[in-house]
């Protein structure tokens, strides 16, 4: 069936920069808001949008995320005519490899792209938070007959190194991508959403595969062969070439810092990032619990729950997801807690990143407010999902443990 766009949504990383909370899900799959999943994110975007196929690459891990996607109902993903498909690696007549990199990903499923046919197709992250329109760029993308359309959004300059960053001519056209430049020409930072006219990269991706010194990457290989290493006018070698300017919220949750940021936004309207939008709501797959109950004795300032939890303590400044349970005389402050953790009574837990399922032993202390470590460093506390934490225990700020509650180092 013939549509003019879809979306291919990158799903299978392994998130080894969010260390233990990726231990046993992909990347997408981990909870985030208090209701969310951070893969909420780009589905919801799509539906919003008007695309209603959409393709999820997953590999790494994918038995929760493809469970929580599941036939795509709460995204209204799930028509006859597209909806959402997921698309592992697969062994053919010729073999199989797992996605040796995101254009290999979209290689690898071009089977699945032609039976669509479609003019354009959308490539997507699945580890952001943000709320965009893709049609507005697919429009951007037709007005400047551009074989490629890259999402960008200024950022300080003294961040752009760690960004692919773009560089634009007079026609507002992309002339340059330099991959996390040390001293970066611009601060147009590539978001890692493109859009495609699919002809032209049907061709470049067949092209990146048969190159046996690729690193089958949109960043480092697709992007600078359709630039045509720099050069690129209307009548020059490389192709047009179009960046799509972003300025609303948008964070790359990748790392645990970026993910407590995240949540901590969610909790302030200035930062830019509203939930609560109803022109543009961000889907999620309901939760099968009983409304959230506070106790008598308890207080919560500031902060988000869900449903299922049972709070007879004190919660401030956090984000709670469903079936969090904190006991009486329990302190959570500048905390994020994912579901199913228990705080048992008289523990305190601060600036920390509790995985699902773990368990906070009565009168236990997890991590600490950043001025009350001088002179050690400060970071946030994480522990992995299922990790249990003896009566009395003590995990000191910037720790991280594994399940077993073993410390797990960071680098």
């Amino acid at each position: 069936m013939k549509k003019e766009c879809i979306a291919m949504l990158l799903a299978g990383g392994q998130g080894s920069r969010l260390y233990v909370l990726t231990g046993e899900m992909a990347k997408p799959a981990v909870a985030f808001g208090g209701k969310y999943r951070i893969i909420d994110f780009p589905l919801s975007n799509c539906t919003n949008s008007g695309i209603d196929t959409v393709g999820v690459l997953t590999q790494y891990r994918p038995l929760e995320l493809n469970s929580y996607i599941g036939s795509g109902v709460p995204w209204d993903l799930d028509n006859s005519t597209g909806g959402v498909h997921i698309l592992p690696p697969y062994m053919g007549s010729k073999g199989g490899t797992w996605y040796k990199g995101t254009a290999n990903a979209i290689y690898q499923n071009m089977g699945f792209i032609d039976l669509y046919d479609p003019d354009y197709v959308v490539v997507l992250s699945g580890d952001h938070i943000y709320k965009m329109d893709y049609s507005r760029m697919v429009e951007r993308h037709k007005a400047a007959g551009a074989a490629c359309t890259i999402s960008v959004m200024e950022v300080p300059w003294e961040e752009a190194p760690r960004f692919g960053i773009m560089s634009v001519d007079e026609n507002d056209l992309i002339t340059e991508f330099a991959e996390k430049p040390k001293e970066p020409k611009s601060n147009l930072a590539s978001m890692g959403i493109y859009v495609f006219t699919w002809q032209t990269l049907r061709k470049y991706l067949t092209e990146d595969e048969a190159d046996p010194n690729s690193e089958n990457d949109f960043g480092k290989n697709v992007i600078p062969a359709m630039l045509g290493n720099g050069e690129v006018t209307r009548r020059g070698r490389g192709e047009v070439m179009a960046p799509y300017r972003f300025s609303g919220y948008w964070k790359d949750v990748g790392t645990l810092e970026s993910l407590w940021d995240a949540n901590m936004d969610m909790l302030s309207p200035e930062s830019g990032l509203d939930l609560l939008d109803e022109s543009w709501p961000i889907y999620a797959r309901s939760v099968n619990a009983p409304p959230a109950f506070l106790g008598a004795r308890s207080r919560v300032f500031h902060s988000a729950f869900n449903r299922g939890s049972d709070i007879e303590g004190i919660v401030e400044n956090s984000v709670l997801s469903p079936q969090v349970n904190i006991g009486e005389g329990a302190r959570v402050s500048y905390s994020v807690l994912l579901p199913g953790a228990v705080v048992e009574p008289g523990a305190v837990v601060e600036y920390a990143i509790l995985g699902e399922n773990c368990r906070i032993g009565r009168n236990c202390r997890v991590g600490g407010t950043p001025e009350n470590t001088a002179p050690a460093p400060w970071g946030l506390t994480v522990l992995a999902p299922n990790c249990v934490l003896a009566e009395g225990q003590t995990v000191a700020p910037g720790i991280m443990l594994d399940r077993d509650g073993k410390e797990v180092s960071r680098k």
